[in-house]
C-alpha cells in the first residue's frame, strides 16, 4: 500500500485529542474496521491502531481516528486546535495491546483461557479488549470478560459475531459511533 498524506485540525472530545482522518484518506485504507498503520505527524514516527469513526449506513461516509499520546504531540508540538502533517500507512506488524486490569485478573485465575489468550494474534486480542471495553455499563463489561473467558477457555481463540467497524472507546462516542461526528 502507498504512503497516505494529509493535513488535518486536532480536536478535543472530552479530555481526548483527537485525530479524525479525512474520509478520502480513511477510503485508501484497506478496511472499513480496526487497521494497524504506521507513520509521521509532523515529521515524527508513530504507529497505532485506528479505530472507526462507527459512521456506516445510507448517505454516510466512514472513516477513522485516533488519539495521539501526550508524547508524541508534545514532542510534535502538536496540540488541539493544530493541523498537523500526517503520512501513514497501513501494516500488517500488530503492536500488543493494553490488557485492562480486570480482564489481566481474570485471565489469570483461568490458566486454560491465559493459554489460548496467549497463543492468539495481536488482532485477535485486539478484537477481544475492543469488545469488552465497548461498554460504560460495569456489569456488561464484567459479563463480557466471563464470556470471554469461557470462550478462551474452550478453545476459541477469535471473537465472534463483533462488529469491527463500530467505535468502542465510551469516552469518546455514543452507540458505537465518534462522537463530534455527523
Amino acid at each position: 500500500m502507498s504512503q497516505i498524506q494529509f493535513e488535518v485540525k486536532l480536536y478535543k472530545i472530552n479530555e481526548w485529542t483527537i485525530l479524525h482522518l479525512p474520509v478520502d484518506a480513511s477510503a485508501k485504507l484497506p478496511s472499513r474496521g480496526v487497521v494497524m498503520v504506521k507513520g509521521t505527524l509532523n515529521g515524527l514516527p508513530f504507529q497505532t491502531v485506528l479505530e472507526p469513526d462507527g459512521k456506516y449506513g445510507p448517505g454516510l461516509l466512514p472513516s477513522h481516528w485516533f488519539a495521539p499520546g501526550g508524547k508524541l504531540l508534545s514532542e510534535a508540538h502538536a496540540k488541539s486546535g493544530d493541523v498537523v502533517q500526517i503520512a501513514l500507512e497501513s501494516t500488517d506488524e500488530w503492536i500488543e495491546p493494553d490488557v485492562p486490569n480486570d480482564l489481566k485478573v481474570a485471565l489469570s485465575g483461568n490458566p486454560k483461557a491465559c493459554d489460548v489468550w496467549e497463543s492468539t494474534t495481536p488482532i485477535a486480542r485486539w478484537d477481544w479488549i475492543r469488545s469488552i471495553r465497548s461498554t460504560n455499563n460495569s456489569a456488561t463489561r464484567k459479563k463480557r470478560i466471563e464470556v470471554a473467558c469461557s470462550k478462551l477457555e474452550s478453545g476459541k481463540s477469535r471473537q465472534c459475531c463483533f462488529n469491527r467497524s463500530m467505535c468502542t472507546v465510551p469516552e469518546v462516542s455514543k452507540s458505537g459511533a465518534l462522537l463530534g461526528t455527523s
